[in-house]
């Protein structure tokens, strides 16, 4: 499977001539969801969820199928009649070859004061996990973790020990637009060396075989 990384925390996952394309939010390419025969959404957050990318993604490609939580599927739905699917934590499907596996419920706390929303990630093939905005650590193993480096919502002292807990063969970071370039190879230095698996980063459409 190929992983190309994409800004933010947009994916895309591809095998067998097909692909699949994890948000892509606001802060993405605006071609980034293009192409995909799968879409998955993590969560309504304008940098994970861009409506104009998805809709143009669906309309470009009639057998695409979007998959996501409720909030962001309602948005979508009347639109796009029998492609947009409704999950939750424990569900599992096909989609153009791909298997997903979904877990968590909610989005990690940015502040007490602000409610929680609801946010899933997706483990896909049983070997790629993107956990959105949370930390969630799944019940099953994971090879290539897509780490959420730096959020309003997290330190990096609990970055580590989400690598520590998830134990994957390997991790690279997503959820990284605003990490500056200045504060990078501290990310790298303290992940990398307390982490306890191969840590790295992509640039933006660089693209690595998993």
């Amino acid at each position: 499977m190929k992983l190309t990384k994409n800004t933010h925390a947009c994916v895309r996952l591809e095998k067998d001539g097909r692909s699949l394309v994890i948000d892509p939010g606001g802060f993405t390419e605006e071609d980034a969801a293009l192409g995909a025969d799968v879409l998955l959404v993590t969560h309504e957050h304008p940098d994970h969820f861009d409506e104009g990318r998805l809709r143009a993604a669906l309309e470009a490609n009639p057998a695409a199928e979007l998959w996501t939580l409720r909030s962001v599927a309602e948005q979508l739905a009347a639109a796009f009649p029998g492609r947009v699917r409704t999950v939750g934590h424990g569900d599992t499907f096909t989609a153009a070859g791909f298997d997903v596996q979904v877990h968590g419920e909610l989005h990690a706390v940015i502040h007490p004061d602000i409610p929680r929303i609801t946010n899933v990630g997706y483990l896909v093939d049983g070997s790629v996990f993107h956990p959105g905005d949370a930390l969630t650590v799944p019940d099953h193993p994971v090879e290539t973790l897509l780490l959420p480096v730096m959020a309003p919502w997290s330190k990096i002292s609990e970055v580590i020990d989400y690598v520590r807990e998830v134990k994957p063969r390997r991790a690279y970071d997503v959820h990284d637009a605003l990490l500056t370039d200045l504060a990078r190879p501290i990310y790298d230095r303290q992940i990398g060396g307390l982490g306890g698996t191969d840590h790295g980063r992509l640039a933006p459409g660089a693209s690595t075989e998993l």
